[in-house]
């Protein structure tokens, strides 16, 4: 070799050590779940799957409900049997969200749409006991273990706020615990707190640092159960551990808590927020995570990871993350997250999800990965009470997964998204978003404007699988790479773990150039899990086809 050949090798190896090569992209395989990326199935227990028709409820001739206003048998069984089954495992979903489980009142209320029922699960009786009509303990315990041997994590949806309402066989719980007056007028913090969400429904005082005794009915019927002795030992447990006072909302703290003691639960869905001073969530937070951390440590077999927290995300309605960190009362401020939130609810998306994708996840990418670092959001794109969702008429199915999927964010896929499930059925106000999950429909491959049940579903199962597989995309840096088509990659990294992905939406026809080199670096196979193609990157691009709606890009 000649001096030539020398000094030219030489400063190859120089620009190498001081420019690696991308080929160098070292993209870990043992990715681990982070909430930042949940996939959040929300699904109402009456409304999802009957697995056990022995506990359905019968309405009688003379107090009929109103149209989807009663109870139609769907339980805790049912969204076992699902579980076993895969549906959720195919959908990419790695935690459940279900309504209240908890006992609800026996009577029904005319709330001006109908004669309405307690299936929804927030109208409590009582706290200490499951309702018969969703399922038994044993049923909630079987479904948390079928879930966690999927690796799905289980929400509890908890309400603090208020009890059922009052009916000729529910009665008031007394005054030392609710109230029934003023109404909720939302012009600042007092009329949004210190008041009730609507009429006939007590508001717990959750504002009181009073000592209250427990209600006598309570006490009745838990000595007719056989259980008095153990509740109240529970209760004189529970306020000397914590300290806490034994006012009206730390029963409740008590009671919600128990759902990890006893099932080992990995989070709560918090109801009515913001109708709630803050601190009683903080002091949620600090119980139910003890509670959590000493269930992973009696029960080290069935816990899914030794350093993921518990979990709290709260529904502050009308709560728009592009507004900040912060909750805006009109003359207070006040910041849910310090509280012992990890993500809450973001309003915002549904109407986001009519922008473009551009506009959307640089929105997200900035908003995400600038103060509310550590912190998230779950999206969505329809609800069971929010009556202006994106697509009402189901007619923009595929538009709304890939948007919502593929968003920066956790996810709230609410049931019946994946299949185009009616919103517009007979009935009034928020019952139209309640129907029974269209199984049917599913089982008939029944047609919708943009393509049949069968297409929609596995539209969503793809982009649910990627997204569970990949943390980069709802935890990672968003990078558009090139808007024609328009292609973007997503970066995850953390504690040592890296996630890189590309994807590349709306291919028209004809080929079309990718440049991957910032993702996968040079000359080495990756593959797009959505079309079940394979691609060898040369030189940082690769040659694409289309049409093809959706690429997924990742390691092969």
């Amino acid at each position: 070799m000649n001096l030539k050949h020398l000094i030219s090798l030489f400063c190859i190896l120089v620009i190498s050590a001081c420019n690696p090569s991308k080929e160098s992209v070292k993209i870990s395989t043992d990715l681990p779940f982070t909430w930042e990326n949940a996939n959040v199935y929300f699904l109402m227990t009456d409304r999802f799957n009957n697995g056990d028709p022995s506990n359905d409820y019968e309405h009688t001739p003379d107090n009929p409900p109103a149209p989807y206003r009663g109870y139609m048998g769907g339980d805790i069984k049912g969204i076992t049997k699902k579980i076993n089954d895969g549906y959720f495992s195919e959908l990419g979903i790695n935690a459940i969200w279900m309504t209240p489980l908890v006992e609800q009142i026996t009577g029904s209320v005319d709330e001006g749409t109908g004669n309405s029922f307690g299936f929804h699960g927030y109208w409590t009786r009582d706290w200490t006991a499951l309702d018969s009509k969703f399922g038994t303990e044993a049923d909630l315990k079987e479904m948390v273990a079928a879930a966690h041997n999927q690796g799905i994590r289980i929400l509890i949806d908890v309400v603090a706020n208020h009890t059922g309402p009052v009916t000729p066989l529910d009665s008031k719980w007394p005054d030392a615990w609710v109230k029934t007056s003023p109404r909720c007028t939302y012009k600042d913090y007092a009329s949004t707190t210190d008041c009730t969400l609507v009429e006939n429904l007590p508001d717990i005082r959750t504002e009181s640092d009073e000592e209250v005794e427990l209600p006598a009915y309570l006490i009745e019927k838990w000595k007719e159960e056989g259980r008095y002795d153990q509740e109240v030992a529970e209760l004189d447990a529970w306020f000397t551990e914590t300290g806490y006072k034994r006012t009206p909302v730390n029963y409740i703290l008590k009671w919600l808590v128990d759902f990890i003691k006893e099932y080992g639960v990995d989070g709560f869905r918090v109801d009515t927020v913001k109708h709630t001073e803050s601190y009683v969530w903080k002091n949620l937070w600090d119980a139910a995570s003890k509670a959590f951390k000493d269930w992973k440590a009696a029960n080290s077999d069935a816990v899914l990871e030794e350093d993921t927290p518990f979990y709290m995300v709260g529904e502050v309605y009308n709560y728009y993350v592009s507004g900040g960190r912060d909750f805006d009362y009109g003359d207070k401020k006040v910041d849910f997250y310090a509280d012992g939130f990890k993500a809450l609810i973001n309003f915002d998306f549904k109407t986001d999800a009519s922008k473009d994708y551009e506009t959307i996840f640089s929105k997200y990418d900035r908003i995400l990965h600038g103060e509310m670092v550590g912190k998230s959001i779950l999206n969505y794109v329809s609800s069971h009470d929010d009556g202006g969702p994106f697509d009402l008429k189901r007619e923009r199915n595929i538009e709304s997964a890939t948007k919502l999927m593929l968003c920066p964010g956790g996810t709230q896929i609410y049931y019946g998204d994946e299949s185009a499930r009616s919103l517009t059925v007979e009935a009034q106000g928020d019952a139209t978003l309640r129907s029974f999950m269209n199984w049917d429909e599913i089982d008939s491959d029944a047609p919708r404007k943009d393509g049949k049940v069968s297409e929609i579903l596995a539209h969503w199962q793809k982009l649910g699988k990627f997204r569970n597989n990949h943390p980069a995309i709802g935890a990672g840096r968003h990078t558009m790479i090139q808007t024609s088509p328009y292609v973007f990659s997503r970066k995850w990294n953390k504690n040592d773990k890296l996630d890189q992905v590309v994807v590349a939406l709306d291919i028209k026809e004809g080929e079309h150039v990718i440049d991957v080199s910032s993702a996968f670096g040079s000359d080495r196979e990756i593959k797009d899990v959505y079309n079940d193609k394979v691609y060898t990157v040369s030189n940082g691009k690769i040659n694409i086809q289309g049409p093809l709606e959706v690429v997924l890009l990742e390691i092969n």
